[in-house]
C-alpha cells in the first residue's frame, strides 16, 4: 500500500489530522502564472528560507495554496497539484519547536504544520519538503476564490 496517494479527504479520513510517514499524498503549491510555467518546465527549487527554513512549501489544503502569493491579484494566481512522497516526517505544531528550522538535520524528509496548532495566522496546514525530487508535479489547476472573512480581512489574513 506504500505506492498509493491519498488527496487531502482521504488523508483526513484515513489518519485524522496526521500525516503518516512514508506515504504519498496529493498536495498544492501556490504561485503566480509566470512562475507555474518556470516550475513546470524545470521543476521546484528549495527555497532560501521561510517558517520551516529551507524546502518547497506545500500544503494538503487547496484553499490554503490558492492564496498565494498573497501579495498578487486572485488573477495571477495559478496552483500546482502534486504528488508528494513525504518519507520521514516530523510536526512542527508550536511555535520555537526545537527542530522548527533544523528539522533535515535530525533525518526528517518532511516538516509538517498541522492545522489550528498556533503555527499560521489562517490555521491551516503547511509542510516543507527538503529534496525537491521528493515532488511529483501534476498538473496546473486554477486557485479556489479567496473567501473574504470578517476575522482575517479580504485575503485572509489580518
Amino acid at each position: 500500500m506504500l505506492n498509493r496517494v491519498y488527496s487531502e479527504r482521504e488523508t483526513v479520513h484515513f489518519s485524522g489530522n496526521k500525516l503518516s510517514t512514508y506515504k504519498k499524498y496529493v498536495m498544492y503549491h501556490g504561485t503566480t502564472r509566470q512562475n507555474a510555467q518556470a516550475i513546470m518546465r524545470s521543476g521546484f527549487r528549495q527555497s532560501a528560507g521561510g517558517m520551516l527554513g529551507r524546502g518547497v512549501y506545500l500544503s494538503r489544503d487547496l484553499q490554503k495554496a490558492s492564496r498565494y502569493p498573497i501579495s498578487h491579484p486572485e488573477s495571477d494566481r495559478a496552483v500546482i497539484k502534486v504528488v508528494v512522497s513525504v518519507g520521514r516526517v516530523i510536526a512542527i505544531n508550536r511555535q520555537y519547536h526545537p527542530y522548527q528550522k533544523t528539522w533535515h538535520n535530525y533525518g526528517y524528509d518532511t516538516a509538517w504544520v498541522p492545522p489550528n496548532c498556533g503555527m499560521v495566522r489562517s490555521g491551516l496546514e503547511e509542510d516543507c519538503v527538503w529534496d525537491p525530487n521528493r515532488i511529483q508535479i501534476t498538473k496546473i489547476i486554477n486557485p479556489l476564490p479567496v473567501q473574504p472573512s470578517f476575522v482575517y480581512g479580504a485575503y485572509g489574513y489580518k
